[in-house]
């Protein structure tokens, strides 16, 4: 199989709605489900990842930063967007791009109500940061009390929604913790609530509490790993969603007196005659160095190629000794196998970062 010259990550459009599907399947009708589409859709290519969504019907789509979701808005995406992270500098942008801020200090609320009261606009939709045990963003059980009395004595917005955020639902050992967020959530929710005398929309889980704590779905979910195709209890009704491939540039019959391979000279041939292929992906493409001297092997033909010699900025070697390949034969670098845990697996890392890390000169092209 031939691919273009330069690496590039197939996307499979089948694969993300059938993960949605699945995902979308296990909560009631009336649960909505934000798909978090934050870091270029997890190196997905944001665009086309919500294009797609919007056309599914996803309720929501959260980002991290204003200049995501902007980005967005600019590509004629319509559906709400919630951006998780918002700097108060970019309030004014936030709000004439019709994005929902996650508000989680007094500070930032002060500030936003100033700058929609500066726009002219009232009863904007924000959401509401609760800090329950991940101590990275939100108002502690403490700071409620001044949270009712501000939003009570204004009209500048509406609270939308209330959420937190659990530090550890794929990890087992800590299942009582994770209640006790849960439960925590729901006590300053509650009170949240009674005082504003409107019910907004209730969300704590991510796509691990949705694996392993169906039942506290509440008004919404935020489906995030999961729609990439990677869960720690339900992986096999998933779906793999990117795939990088890099083609063949060249292939060297090297003899054992030819010594070594690379950077370094750390890739040693030893005894034998190796067949070796040089391949167009490097760190600069997010191929981590940890990936190198054989700490990984790709997938060349149906055959697993291991790497050989140190990862270079843009391309890396792999040897294909024994393996029927030829210059333009697609490598696939992760997919269905090796998978980008696999990978994550060997860097001591996860899933994320691999995606995350592929970068904007790889072409995303959307398959299916």
């Amino acid at each position: 199989m031939t691919v273009t010259p330069h690496a590039q990550l197939e996307i499979s459009k089948k694969a993300i709605l059938h993960n949605y599907r699945y995902y979308r399947s296990q909560l009631k009708p009336s649960t909505k489900v934000l798909v978090v589409v934050k870091a270029n859709s997890y190196g997905h290519g944001a665009e086309g990842f919500a294009k797609l969504l919007e056309q599914e019907g996803v309720d929501y789509l959260g980002v991290a930063t204003p200049i995501e979701g902007i980005g967005l808005r600019h590509k004629g995406i319509n559906t709400p967007i919630l951006v998780l992270t918002t700097g108060m500098e970019s309030y004014p942008e936030m709000i004439n791009h019709n994005l929902e801020p996650g508000i989680p200090t007094i500070e930032a609320l002060s500030r936003f109500c100033t700058e929609v009261k500066k726009c002219g606009r009232k009863n904007y939709p924000i959401h509401i940061t609760i800090d329950t045990g991940m101590h990275r963003l939100g108002f502690m059980e403490k700071e409620i009390d001044n949270l009712i009395d501000m939003l009570k004595s204004t009209d500048a917005v509406e609270v939308k929604g209330i959420y937190s955020h659990l530090a550890a639902a794929d990890e087992p050992i800590h299942h009582d913790f994770t209640l006790g967020q849960i439960k925590l959530f729901e006590q300053l929710s509650d009170k949240l609530i009674d005082a504003l005398g409107y019910r907004p929309i209730r969300h704590i889980l991510n796509s691990a509490g949705i694996d392993n704590l169906i039942e506290y779905q509440m008004d919404m979910v935020r489906l995030g790993l999961g729609i990439y195709g990677f869960s720690g209890t339900h992986q096999d009704h998933l779906m793999t969603t990117a795939t990088l491939k890099c083609p063949i540039l060249q292939i060297k019959e090297l003899e054992p007196t030819d010594g070594t391979v690379g950077y370094g000279r750390h890739g040693k041939l030893g005894p034998e005659k190796k067949k070796i292929a040089t391949i167009c992906v490097g760190y600069a493409d997010g191929l981590n160095r940890k990936l190198g001297n054989g700490a990984a092997s790709f997938q060349v033909n149906g055959c697993m190629a291991p790497t050989i010699g140190t990862i270079c900025m843009d391309m890396c070697m792999i040897d294909i000794t024994g393996i029927d390949a030829e210059i333009g034969d697609a490598v696939t670098i992760f997919g269905d196998k090796p998978s980008a845990k696999d990978l994550a697996d060997i860097q001591g890392t996860i899933p994320y970062e691999v995606f995350t890390s592929i970068d904007s000169r790889v072409k995303r092209l959307y398959v299916d």
